[in-house]
């Protein structure tokens, strides 16, 4: 039984068009993902799931596996990654191919090291009890102070209370934190995929994301920022 990276790269992005294969510093932006993780020595394989030809040759050349090319209703704008996910799963089964755990590293998250990783699976496997970890950080506007719109008035999005208000009335910093996932990475037993139907489980602890790590790629002003990113460091 191993740890099994998978890299989900569809080729239909419509904000930033071929954005996976994008050149970032030199290398498309995908080998900013496969890189690390075969230089982490976490993983027994590190797999890109695509339904691209030209996106798993170029993905074969930095080294990842393709074993089959993803089915086309796998790899909709609208499809659940539960969808390819158990495709994957059961493909690797056929093989012979036995994941403990699998970890998901989206290919628009492109600053994640070596040392993301190993403090990443340090947590998961602390706690036996735990089925998911999952990449996350703070937010920047706290959803206590939102609102949406009903018929012609305003009403808070989360109509929670603390000990002496509503949320929506009480001080930002007497609310409790709030955080966001990020696409950075999802850590998860292989066995949640048929006992919940689901990647996710039911415990699921949080990876509080450092600096650049949780960055994601999905706009063109967000690739123009990440080009800045690099050159800063």
């Amino acid at each position: 039984m191993s740890n099994i990276a998978l890299i989900p790269a569809r080729s239909g992005s419509k904000r930033v068009p071929n954005k996976n294969i994008r050149i970032l510093e030199n290398d498309p932006l995908i080998a900013h993902t496969i890189k690390p993780a075969i230089e982490s020595r976490l993983f027994s394989k590190v797999i890109v799931i695509t339904d691209s030809e030209d996106y798993a040759k170029i993905s074969r050349s930095y080294g990842a596996e393709i074993p089959a090319l993803r089915p086309i209703e796998t790899a909709t704008e609208n499809a659940p990654d539960i969808l390819w996910v158990k495709w994957i799963h059961d493909l690797l089964i056929k093989k012979n191919v036995i994941a403990e755990k699998y970890a998901i590293l989206r290919p628009t998250s492109p600053f994640r090291s070596l040392e993301t990783f190993k403090r990443a699976f340090s947590l998961f496997d602390k706690n036996s009890k735990i089925d998911t970890l999952r990449a996350i950080q703070k937010v920047s506007e706290h959803p206590g102070k939102m609102w949406v719109e009903k018929c012609e008035n305003i009403v808070p999005l989360l109509p929670f209370c603390n000990e002496k208000d509503f949320w929506h009335n009480s001080q930002t910093n007497t609310l409790p934190q709030i955080y966001i996932q990020n696409a950075s990475l999802e850590i998860f037993k292989a066995s949640n995929i048929y006992k919940y139907n689901s990647i996710t489980g039911q415990n699921i602890i949080g990876f509080k994301t450092k600096g650049i790590e949780g960055f994601d790629i999905n706009t063109e002003s967000d690739f123009n920022e990440a080009k800045k990113i690099i050159k800063s460091f």
